[in-house]
């Protein structure tokens, strides 16, 4: 059987298995999005504050910025590829969190496989939630260190997990890895009890994803640490602009010695071309408006919490958020109601394994700001005939 043989096999088994993947063409309408000649509303996305289609937004920045910046940087930042554009970014979000250092990187995803290689060695132990995103796991797997995954959202596992290794003489540095809001269940992570931990165990180093809460909890968007009042005891804090900031690119906040650190070690900022100097400036310009959107964060979350509580209606869910799963189970169950449901003028993707763990196929409804609850009444009829079996 020659290479190709296989790779179709195995393709013919995920489309049996309903894990068969396509690229769909969408264009996007505000709230909605057409495919297929077809309006519908869009509740498949990451643009929480409806920001991504805001177009005065855009001509307004276009009008304030004159078209002056360049739109490509040809070169890492360690070489040509530093700009005034993304000191003043780093700055504004080093201000913001009160005063910690940012960094810049080129994704969510550059950032959490990079961290982790970068300050993980044989005498680092890692301890992450069984739940964390693939980025991060790609991290751990390309670091040195040993990691274990504990039980999701499972404080007492973690626990028990801290007090064995910080016996164990040879580790030297303990860095419990979690996400604030996880991506497919929606859930919120305390992270008051998860610094509660930490300061038990002094090797211990806590870091956090929050690219799911960034622009959509606490009082400037901040994030779920800005909400719990622990910004200052997250060792190392991502956030990325690419969902509710509508743009490109993460950042990390964190120590200034551990910034310096990760400019001399992180293999995807030493090795990647920077992002153009104009999509630095647009996400500067969008975060000086996030800070202040303090409205839309609340109608954001008064519409997350009808959606939760009619959801849970039909069926259990662990959703503390805008991110509310509809658990089906089988794959391709999962994949026919999400096109009944698009049949009816709703995008609310299926989502398989591997992305969430075997037999948790579900429905992700992910919601934007500019949705309001009269847009939700008709979604959750048809869900209640689903549920009941019509």
């Amino acid at each position: 059987m020659s290479a190709m043989d296989d790779f179709a096999e195995q393709m013919a088994q995920w489309r049996t298995q309903g894990q068969y993947r396509q690229l769909s063409m969408m264009q996007h309408d505000g709230i909605y999005v057409w495919t297929d000649q077809r309006r519908l509303l869009n509740l498949s996305g990451n643009d929480y504050l409806g920001l991504a289609g805001d177009t005065a937004l855009r001509e307004r920045f276009w009008a304030e910025t004159g078209g002056r910046y360049a739109l490509g940087s040809a070169s890492s930042r360690l070489l040509t590829g530093n700009d005034d554009t993304m000191t003043a970014l780093e700055h504004k979000l080093a201000q913001a969190y009160g005063g910690r250092a940012a960094l810049l990187f080129n994704s969510g995803y550059h950032a959490n496989s990079g961290i982790l290689p970068a300050i993980c060695d044989r005498n680092t132990v890692i301890l992450a939630d069984k739940l964390v995103h693939a980025s991060l796991i790609d991290g751990m797997r390309l670091s040195a260190a040993r990691f274990v995954r504990y039980r999701h959202q499972d404080n007492l596992h973690l626990r028990q997990l801290l007090a064995r290794f910080a016996d164990e003489s040879h580790v030297k540095r303990i860095i419990v890895v979690t996400e604030s809001i996880f991506s497919m269940d929606g859930d919120v992570t305390d992270l008051r009890q998860l610094v509660s931990l930490k300061r038990d165990y002094p090797q211990v180093m806590l870091y956090v994803d929050e690219a799911h809460a960034v622009g959509v909890r606490g009082n400037q968007g901040l994030g779920c640490a800005e909400e719990q009042g622990v910004l200052n005891q997250i060792d190392i804090l991502v956030g990325t602009f690419g969902k509710a900031l509508a743009s490109m690119g993460a950042y990390v906040i964190c120590h200034p010695i551990l910034r310096e650190y990760l400019i001399n070690t992180a293999r995807p900022l030493i090795f990647s071309t920077a992002l153009p100097p104009v999509n630095w400036a647009w996400s500067g310009f969008v975060w000086t408006h996030v800070v202040t959107m303090q409205s839309q964060r609340q109608h954001l979350k008064t519409v997350g919490q009808q959606l939760r509580a009619a959801v849970a209606l039909l069926a259990p869910h662990a959703s503390g958020s805008h991110i509310v799963p509809i658990m089906v189970g089988d794959s391709a169950a999962a994949v026919a109601k999400a096109k009944r449901l698009a049949a009816a003028g709703f995008s609310v993707m299926a989502v398989r394994p591997p992305t969430v763990p075997a037999r948790s196929a579900r429905l992700r409804i992910s919601l934007n700001s500019q949705i309001q609850w009269a847009h939700l009444t008709p979604l959750l009829a048809l869900l209640a005939d689903n549920a009941g079996g019509r």
